[in-house]
């Protein structure tokens, strides 16, 4: 499972380097993003494509991911100047069609690793014909957008109702890694990240972002945040051993848990 974390903070990066952080997340997204999510308690990154040279040659373990805007006039000078910046993993937000796919891979080249941030209507009504497209080295289903994008209330519908396992099941018949959403600690979150994390391993997952409740653990106490980072990878490697999971009664509990949280809103 590779642990994604959205930080361009240097310092608290080296700590995440040294301590096995998979990858450093680097946001540039902005295009549209206040429009779809400034009425949520959602985070708005203020990165700046100048963080990838000065964070890259600290990074000695993690991986160097950065997300781009969604594919425009500028995309092209956009990625080359990342991926002479040094990033390692591109992520393209907000695709729509096959050609935004087919384009964004070929103005990559082979350079980098280039993930799919799925998270359109329009993407999942059309991932056959995406999937088809040669040159996709993963995929990252994005909860947020995607679950308003179809109007829902609550991202993990999208979990409950069945929409990642269809996905999970697309995805992986093209043998392509695939991970979705954000985890909260084991104990923490709407829905617990030890529920989250199970599904995770049901559906093969194998990339998840650390959430809000990980960094406000490392901003107020990084001793804290690496006793958390330590327990959810430690409690993974326990439950990828462990043959007696029952995901069915796993689900229900999250379908609970969602419902709940969805008559607390009313719906």
């Amino acid at each position: 499972m590779n642990f994604m974390i959205i930080e361009n903070d240097l310092e608290l990066i080296k700590k995440y380097d040294s301590l096995g952080v998979n990858r450093i997340f680097i946001d540039l997204e902005i295009l549209g993003k206040y429009e779809r999510q400034g009425h949520l308690d959602t985070v708005i990154s203020n990165h700046c494509i100048e963080d990838i040279k000065n964070i890259k040659p600290y990074l000695n373990n993690s991986k160097l991911l950065v997300r781009i805007n969604s594919l425009n006039g500028d995309s092209k000078s956009e990625i080359d100047k990342c991926i002479n910046y040094g990033a390692d993993i591109l992520m393209l937000p907000m695709f729509k069609t096959k050609r935004e796919v087919e384009t964004f891979i070929s103005y990559v080249n082979g350079r980098a690793r280039t993930c799919l941030l799925l998270e359109t209507t329009e993407a999942l009504c059309r991932i056959d014909d995406i999937l088809e497209i040669k040159g996709i080295d993963e995929i990252h289903i994005g909860l947020n957008d995607l679950h308003l994008a179809m109007n829902l209330d609550f991202m993990f519908e999208l979990l409950s109702g069945g929409i990642i396992d269809y996905l999970a099941n697309k995805i992986k018949n093209k043998n392509i890694p695939f991970g979705f959403g954000g985890i909260a600690t084991l104990d923490s979150g709407m829905i617990s990240g030890e529920m989250i994390l199970k599904e995770h391993i049901k559906l093969n997952s194998s990339m998840v972002i650390l959430s809000r409740a990980f960094k406000n653990a490392a901003t107020e106490d990084f001793c804290k945040f690496e006793k958390e980072f330590l327990k959810l990878k430690f409690r993974l490697e326990k439950l990828k051993k462990d043959k007696n999971i029952n995901f069915t009664s796993n689900r229900e509990e999250i379908k609970k848990a969602v419902k709940k949280i969805l008559g607390s809103k009313g719906i």
